[in-house]
């Protein structure tokens, strides 16, 4: 084999994860997070007269029968309560002190994501159709998954939870904190905030070798390696980066047309902390163009079919232990991936016409 074996690797070297200068930060975020959003859920309950009529006017004029402005604006009034009573309810589990007890806090994770998925499908109607679910058990698996719009962590979230009743550990960027209830519930389970902006990435490739260290046979380590929402710009931008550095690598992931070249370190990572987990690669067709409040606004003035989330598992001993190979292998899955949710949107095409 080439390259570097995980074992042997250099990367992830032990550092100070939480500091008082972190701490102070997150309080304070979390002093204009939680308020704003408890403001903003009063605001929508005690306007909602007004915002319907208005909304409902706009989209009238417009031409969009469908109401999208007024669908969203009737989830942002359930998501805020929903993320309102979330807080609530961590504070309470603070106060009983019980605020390190995983099994409680997982299960408030769950309610969460349940009923916010229910909340998309009341007000925007999306529906999930989930395939073969039965590849996370059983754990410890880390989940390799595409990453297309801003619902990618939730309606994984909903997978790994309530559809496969497993336990997820994420690797999430850190400005997904400004969402209060990812950031108190989110820190005070097995996840790590991703500092994407790190100038050394040592610490950070250390701790999601630790995040996954751990995990049992209910457990899912979930990251996402393309590192952020995929669209055209993007996959352009990323292409030309790897040319410049690796040339045969460009080769091998440049005929792309959904995703984005993965970034290999980050999942090595998470499997060099763990030397048996299986890897599970998680596909979804659905949220393409939903990057965008345009896009939003665009995809709910038609019915939306139901979101495709697919799942495979890979035994371990089909993924290479070099650094090298991995992340030949990496991109070998990718392309896969690639090639399948062509034919998925080519068929929903078909079918739409």
């Amino acid at each position: 084999m080439t390259g570097r074996s995980w074992e042997r690797s250099s990367f992830g070297q032990g550092s100070e994860a939480h500091s008082g200068a972190i701490y102070c930060r997150g309080m304070k975020r979390r002093l204009v997070s939680i308020p704003a959003v408890m403001i903003v859920a009063i605001v929508l309950l005690l306007g909602a007269p007004v915002w319907l009529v208005i909304g409902a006017v706009v989209d009238l004029v417009r031409g969009r029968p469908r109401l999208p402005v007024v669908r969203l604006l009737a989830f942002a009034l359930l998501w805020s309560w929903l993320e309102t009573v979330g807080v609530v309810a961590s504070a309470l589990l603070w106060i009983l002190g019980r605020s390190a007890d995983h099994h409680r806090h997982y299960a408030l994770q769950r309610w969460w994501a349940r009923n916010l998925l229910r909340a998309l499908r009341v007000t925007c109607g999306l529906r999930i159709t989930v395939e073969n679910p039965e590849a996370l058990h059983p754990g410890p698996v880390v989940m390799f998954a595409r990453h297309a719009s801003l619902a990618d962590s939730l309606v994984s979230a909903y997978v790994v939870t309530t559809v496969a009743d497993m336990k997820p550990r994420y690797v999430l960027k850190k400005e997904l904190l400004a969402d209060p209830c990812l950031d108190v519930v989110g820190q005070r389970l097995p996840n790590h905030f991703l500092d994407r902006g790190a100038t050394d990435s040592t610490p950070e490739l250390q701790a999601l070798s630790t995040l996954t260290s751990t995990m049992d046979e209910r457990t899912v380590g979930i990251i996402f390696p393309e590192g952020t929402r995929a669209n055209p710009a993007k996959r352009a931008k990323a292409i030309a980066r790897i040319s410049e550095v690796d040339p045969e690598r460009v080769g091998r992931v440049s005929s792309m047309r959904h995703l984005l070249p993965p970034r290999p370190a980050g999942a090595a990572a998470m499997l060099r902390g763990h030397s048996t987990c299986d890897v599970v690669v998680a596909w979804h067709v659905g949220f393409e163009g939903l990057d965008t409040f345009g896009g939003i606004l665009a995809a709910l003035s038609d019915p939306i079919p139901p979101i495709r989330f697919v799942l495979r598992r890979i035994p371990r001993s089909d993924v290479p232990s070099s650094y090298g190979d991995f992340t030949a292998w990496l991109d070998g899955e990718w392309m896969r991936m690639d090639d399948e949710v062509d034919t998925a949107l080519l068929a929903r095409r078909d079918e739409r016409r």
